[in-house]
């Protein structure tokens, strides 16, 4: 996914550190599903998605939500009309989203190497670059945090940590402990069996 952004530059939305270096590009993006977010702070129909989007990336990797964070990175693709603006939308959105920096030229390549003609648009991308999804702002909107399985799948990624945190409360702690207690239930029965044989030896 990094050759993607070879040459780049990304911004962190926690600091506004440019993630400028390959070994940090890698870092931030290898093995992971990507989100290309297109949208802007003063678009109403990105303003309606926009909370949206924030609840399934927070959902997804929050640890509030998730035990692991899920294999997603997010980079927004800024069409504010001043960085004022880009900034203060991203002031409101999770601090794990990179960006691309206001104003770059690489914005809009990136724009015409997927097709985008409107906002909001959400391209998903596997962690070599492919194209997953073309816009999938209806299928997270219908779907939720439960479409990004199918992403996974079809990303092929090496490390399958996806795990809500809400499905691990519904596993049953018991089946960590189970097959000790079958052990000690068996190791029980044995013991009792070889008593047995000796009382009833010491009888004869």
């Amino acid at each position: 996914m990094a050759a993607l952004f070879t040459g780049k530059v990304l911004v962190a939305n926690r600091e506004q550190d440019e993630l400028e270096t390959e070994r940090e590009l890698c870092r931030a993006l290898e093995n992971k599903v990507l989100l290309l977010y297109f949208g802007s702070g003063q678009c109403p129909r990105c303003r309606r998605f926009a909370p949206l989007l924030k609840d399934f990336f927070l959902r997804l990797t929050d640890e509030f939500y998730v035990d692991r964070a899920s294999q997603l990175v997010l980079v927004y693709v800024s069409r504010d009309e001043t960085e004022e603006q880009r900034s203060a939308f991203l002031r409101s959105m999770p601090a794990r989203w990179l960006a691309v920096p206001f104003g770059d030229a690489f914005g809009r390549e990136l724009e015409l190497r997927f097709s985008v003609s409107e906002v909001p648009t959400v391209v998903v991308l596997k962690p070599n670059g492919e194209v997953i999804v073309g816009n999938a702002v209806e299928e997270i909107r219908s779907m939720g945090p439960a479409c990004f399985r199918n992403w996974q799948e079809a990303a092929e990624l090496v490390d399958r940590n996806f795990l809500l945190a809400e499905d691990s409360d519904r596993q049953s702690r018991r089946s960590i402990t189970d097959p000790i207690r079958r052990l000690k239930y068996k190791l029980a029965k044995k013991m009792e069996a070889k008593d047995k044989e000796r009382e009833e030896e010491g009888e004869d």
